[in-house]
């Protein structure tokens, strides 16, 4: 509350009136910076920072559905997001502005400054979501009892044909020359790489009996995949041979799951 509230300048008065303080009292807050001549000017700055429950009302229950403001603030960052995805495949991330991701999401500088305080903060969210896409493709694509090599081999390679592995790419690349970026990538890709090895391990329950040959293999489909795709963008790679790699892919990691394994190789 003012000290113009205190001594009572909303009523022109100095000396207190303890009348006049029920009657302030019962007053909203824009209400009494409308009557402040003095704080009139700044009092979106002087509201206070949280509302209070007010007296006899209980507060929300933690379950309350989300507010409106809150929506609309989570699809207002997620347009912010997918934008700067679209600018770094489009423009790269050198020119990948801050004003450019305005633009290109249709809002002003100023609604994206709200919700991202600089630059660095839009791009550390583009990486967590580029991140959390590929979890839960891979969910959909692992997440069912018939564990077929060569479906999952083609969900991943078709996962890697979309912006979304071009934008990573980019900033992989970006990140090797550029410290500020290297410092945001690193610690996500740990993460994510943690993230990715305990949700594998809890979806195919067929590899714990041999959980390093396991990850070796996981290893080398991600490996060859995704180089697989960097090639194809830099056109070192016809579409003509990617089926016979993939193929080639698909025999190599059957060949390892201990429970397609003849049995001859379980006991010798």
């Amino acid at each position: 509350m003012h000290d113009c509230f205190f001594k009572l300048r909303v009523y022109g008065q100095i000396a207190p009136d303890p009348e006049a303080v029920i009657r302030a009292k019962n007053l909203t807050w824009r209400q009494r910076c409308h009557l402040c001549r003095r704080c009139n000017k700044e009092n979106i700055l002087a509201r206070p920072a949280t509302r209070q429950t007010p007296i006899g009302r209980a507060p929300r229950p933690l379950s309350e559905p989300p507010t409106l403001q809150s929506v609309k603030s989570a699809q207002t960052r997620a347009k912010l997001i997918e934008a700067t995805i679209r600018c770094i495949v489009r423009l790269g991330y050198a020119k990948t502005t801050t004003p450019q991701v305005a633009v290109e999401a249709g809002l002003s500088r100023g609604a994206m400054l709200h919700h991202f305080e600089n630059g660095a903060a839009l791009i550390k969210a583009a990486i967590v979501e580029l991140h959390e896409k590929r979890l839960r493709a891979f969910r959909r694509a692992a997440d069912t009892d018939n564990h077929d090599t060569a479906t999952l081999v083609r969900t991943y390679w078709k996962q890697l044909q979309k912006p979304g592995f071009v934008a990573f790419h980019e900033l992989a690349l970006a990140a090797r020359c550029n410290p500020e970026l290297a410092r945001i990538l690193q610690p996500l890709q740990v993460e994510f790489r943690d993230r990715f090895n305990e949700q594998a391990d809890s979806l195919f329950p067929e590899w714990r009996t041999d959980l390093n040959r396991f990850h070796l293999a996981m290893t080398l489909s991600q490996t060859m995949l995704e180089g697989m795709a960097i090639q194809r963008l830099t056109g070192a790679m016809d579409d003509e041979t990617v089926e016979p790699m993939l193929l080639l892919l698909e025999e190599q990691v059957a060949s390892m799951n201990p429970t397609l394994r003849p049995e001859v190789d379980q006991t010798s």
